[in-house]
């Protein structure tokens, strides 16, 4: 059907037929209208929905690392809060209980730190088994007070393979006086 034959079809009609027709097509018209208004709005809500989710997620990852990174700096102000005044790092080395045949200690200048005191020194041990050597550099990192080995030159002897000379530069770290 044509247009020419619709309007003629149309205009043969009664009036009051073409009102209730008109109008017909105008509720249709408004209800595509509003359905087309719904679905886009459906569409924005779609996206946001999606959009927040992934937020969500980036936000939950983030939290994990932020609980993996306040936890060690929990462990580090505990193990900072375990210093006292009087510790040296040749104390530290003495109550590791590892010895080797000859021990020496040297003082060294730590770096500076704001808000820390590094005291710093250089450890020599000679003789040690590699379990030996491994167990002083794991109790040193990982004990109650905090130790760093800046340093670490391990050979092994001439004379006895088995065994390890071992020199270490390790810093204490502790909190700064209070007047500095």
């Amino acid at each position: 059907m044509s247009r020419q034959e619709m309007i003629s079809m149309l205009q043969g009609m009664d009036s009051t037929i073409r009102q209730r027709i008109g109008i017909a097509l105008a509720v249709l018209l408004a209800i595509v209208v509003a359905l087309s208004a719904i679905n886009s709005r459906i569409t924005t809500l779609e996206h946001k929905r999606a959009a927040r989710e992934a937020d969500i997620g980036e936000m939950m990852r983030l939290k994990l690392r932020f609980q993996e990174a306040n936890a060690g700096a929990q462990r580090m102000a505990n193990r900072l809060m375990a210093t006292r005044p009087d510790d040296s790092p040749a104390k530290i080395i003495e109550e590791t209980g590892i010895k080797g045949r000859g021990s020496q200690i040297k003082p060294v200048k730590g770096d500076d730190i704001p808000g820390y005191v590094e005291d710093a020194a250089e450890v020599r041990m000679e003789g040690l088994s590699a379990n030996e050597a491994v167990n002083l550099i794991y109790r040193l990192e990982k004990g109650t007070r905090p130790v760093t080995v800046k340093k670490a030159l391990i050979k092994q002897r001439f004379d006895d393979p088995s065994k390890l000379d071992v020199a270490l530069t390790i810093a204490l770290i502790k909190p700064a006086p209070a007047g500095k």
